[in-house]
């Protein structure tokens, strides 16, 4: 068993949180308790809160009544008036007895690590679907917990950052909700929800008839997935140093080496013990990532625990069914490893190292990108007369020219293109010249 106190001021939050996590020593999660917590910690800055302690303790499972031994919670109990915390947060997700029976021995409020993700994704929402995917997942954590608490809960304006952690959330005003008010509000959020996957589908339709590759930005929070987004794009994401800062999906377009054009998505951020309730809320926008072309994965390169993020990022791709699309991985902030940063790149694919904030290793990266994609395309060869300019202008935007050579019949391009687009083609292919090497 073990214990650490820091009363050490982190954060400018209004409540004092004290954090607690069971050690099971079973191996099912790749962080360590210690790591685990100092993540919570910062999911806890995140929200709002200032961390004023940790608390581990080795047990086979986690207690069924109370999650922590009978000892470690008269400990806790002391501990609380020591250091007048005002929430107690945990590192798995709490059965609704356990938390009621925490909250019976306590003062301080009881939330688990489910209740604060979603807490702040509550903060972060912006768009009337991030909001909707927000309330969802909350409703669906609540339910369970209306017989245990027998509470009000709060429907505030939609990402305000007033109240306290665990209870905020996109809606309208106060009310009393019950079972049944959940159950309806829950299927009127799935209805609305699926109209919005049913757009998404549309547009992802349009795009294919333009026949335009999509690259999904995915990786674990605070990877630096949004700078990248905007050091390529030039878009005004919102970026901060904080977990799960962007929630609501972006999309602009990109021109990649030899004028070849795709559009990159950025898309939240992914971490351990992500909340099942959550994965389920945002299937319309996680959509965005099962249906790209492909995967640009951002990897913090200068976090000390940037394999096991790595490995979790690729535990969540299975569970969406995506770790079979191609994949590229942009190992980033290699402006924090010092002047001369050796970088072991053979245990991620095709990997590229680049600073997003300073903008380095961007012109590499984006080869990359135009070769990947390239590689589902179809081989073209063709002729194109000269009064047929814009489809060689067509070749440039949408495939990847590999040799390009005036003829006295036309223009000679060789590359390859997205197989929709082959037909307009089909009059004037040709066989690859003795002389064209690629």
């Amino acid at each position: 068993m073990s214990q650490r106190e820091d009363t050490q001021t982190t954060g400018g939050g209004n409540e004092r949180a004290f954090l607690i996590a069971v050690d099971t020593g079973n191996g099912a999660q790749l962080l360590s308790v210690e790591d685990s917590l100092q993540e919570l910690a910062t999911l806890a800055q995140t929200a709002g809160a200032e961390p004023v302690g940790m608390m581990t303790q080795k047990l086979e499972h986690p207690d069924s009544a109370t999650y922590i031994g009978k000892g470690k919670l008269e400990e806790l109990k002391a501990l609380e008036g020591q250091l007048a915390f005002d929430v107690v947060v945990v590192d798995d997700e709490l059965r609704p007895a356990q938390q009621h029976n925490l909250e019976d021995q306590l003062h301080a409020r009881v939330i688990d690590r489910t209740e604060l993700i979603l807490d702040i994704f509550a903060q972060h929402a912006r768009t009337r679907e991030g909001l909707l995917q927000v309330e969802l997942a909350q409703l669906a954590y609540r339910l369970p917990r209306l017989s245990e608490h027998a509470i009000n809960f709060s429907r505030v304006g939609g990402g305000t950052l007033g109240g306290a952690i665990g209870v905020r959330g996109p809606g309208e005003t106060k009310l009393e909700i019950d079972r049944r008010r959940i159950r309806r509000r829950m299927s009127e959020i799935k209805r609305e929800i699926e109209a919005v996957r049913q757009h998404r589908q549309v547009s992802r339709q349009q795009r294919a008839s333009h026949a335009l590759p999509v690259v999904a930005v995915i990786g674990y929070t605070n990877a630096g997935k949004s700078t990248l987004f905007n050091a390529l794009t030039a878009a005004n994401v919102l970026v901060e140093d904080k977990l799960f800062a962007t929630l609501d999906p972006t999309t602009r377009q990109l021109t990649l080496p030899n004028n070849q054009e795709a559009l990159l998505t950025d898309t939240v951020g992914f971490i351990q013990k992500l909340p099942t309730d959550l994965v389920t809320a945002f299937r319309a926008t996680l959509e965005e990532v099962t249906d790209a072309d492909l995967l640009l994965e951002v990897v913090d390169i200068s976090h000390p625990n940037m394999h096991e993020q790595y490995e979790e990022v690729l535990r969540t791709l299975k569970d969406l069914h995506a770790e079979h699309l191609p994949r590229i991985t942009a190992l980033n902030k290699i402006d924090l490893l010092g002047k001369t940063p050796q970088v072991d790149t053979s245990f991620f694919p095709d990997a590229v190292v680049i600073s997003a904030l300073h903008r380095q290793g961007l012109d590499t990266l984006c080869e990359k990108m135009s070769q990947v994609l390239a590689v589902n395309m179809v081989p073209i060869c063709a002729t194109v007369p000269y009064s047929k300019g814009e489809l060689v202008d067509l070749f440039h935007r949408r495939g990847h020219i590999e040799y390009e050579q005036h003829e006295e019949e036309g223009t000679l391009v060789v590359g390859r293109l997205p197989y929709s687009l082959r037909g307009q083609y089909l009059p004037y292919l040709c066989a690859i010249p003795a002389h064209v090497h690629v």
